[in-house]
């Protein structure tokens, strides 16, 4: 267990916070572009945004480490795949019923923590996980059932986020404990993304199509993401996978506010009552491990 759990609680409900940002600027910008070009820049965006404050955390020793190497192996999966994924099912579903979907990582976030990490799940951690799990199903819930609008395969698009999210913070976590940087994690995970993204664009023979306005928007949400995922390191560093991951799944609770009082795309329901019921006391019962 960390010695300041309430910090690591602290820094993933930021992470959620902004992971909820995200989410809507990336609508935004995927009203004058598509998902492929929003992930590019925004893996981009986050990559050239650490480099530039490399010289205030980076020191040379990093690079040939054991933790370099985890990095590197979770820029191959996450922001490159799970970006996708994620910017491609906000396309689809939206960005409320995705941050929905998404809320699965912690039943893969406590898989990861018992059998990669050896950590345990006591019964009030469990109870916590499954309020917040329940939270994402109730905000995604319609008067008619589950709205759908969309092809049942595109389930696959935010579950499959979720697993790679899950799998990539506890390889992260494992990293960390080698190599102690959250920013360092960021800087090496988003440059191997990059490389990846901008890999395949050019393979693909794509060229950049958009407004402006949809740029900027992904650019936004970049910067959004890879604040993001300091303060979920940065949480990973000093605190257990296994509490972490439910409280960045909070996600669906911060985007449904943010859709109420800021984007107007919301309205205030019995399901957004329903949702903070469930996942604010399940974050809390976490949060008390």
């Amino acid at each position: 267990m960390s010695t300041f759990p309430h910090a690591a609680v602290l820094f993933a409900l930021a992470s959620a916070f902004l992971f909820a940002l995200t989410n809507h600027f990336q609508s935004l910008g995927l009203q004058g572009s598509d998902s492929r070009i929003g992930s590019l820049i925004n893996i981009g965006t986050g990559a050239v945004f650490y480099w530039l404050l490399a010289p205030f955390y980076l020191e040379s020793g990093y690079w040939l480490t054991w933790g370099t190497v985890l990095f590197a192996l979770v820029g191959i999966i996450r922001p490159s795949l799970s970006s996708v994924l994620a910017i491609q099912s906000i396309h689809v579903l939206g960005p409320t019923l995705t941050s929905a979907l998404t809320a699965s990582a912690p039943i893969f976030g406590a898989l990861f923590a018992i059998l990669l990490l050896g950590e345990t799940l006591d019964l009030k951690t469990g109870i916590g996980i499954a309020a917040v799990i329940a939270g994402g199903v109730v905000a995604s819930y319609r008067r008619q059932g589950f709205a759908r609008d969309w092809p049942l395969w595109a389930i696959a698009l935010p579950v499959g986020a979720a697993f790679v999210r899950a799998g990539g913070h506890a390889v992260t976590k494992l990293g960390l404990e080698d190599v102690p940087s959250a920013s360092f994690a960021v800087l090496v995970s988003n440059t191997v993304s990059l490389a990846i993204a901008t890999a395949a664009f050019r393979i693909e023979g794509r060229s950049l199509s958009g407004t402006r306005t949809s740029y900027c928007w992904f650019v936004v949400s970049g910067l959004t993401a890879a604040v993001s995922l300091q303060f979920l390191n940065q949480a990973l560093q000093i605190g257990d996978l296994v509490t972490v991951v439910p409280v960045v799944s909070a996600t669906p609770v911060f985007t449904m506010l943010l859709g109420l009082f800021v984007f107007r795309r919301e309205r205030f329901s019995w399901r957004m009552v329903a949702t903070i019921a469930l996942v604010v006391p399940g974050v809390m019962l976490v949060a008390m491990k």
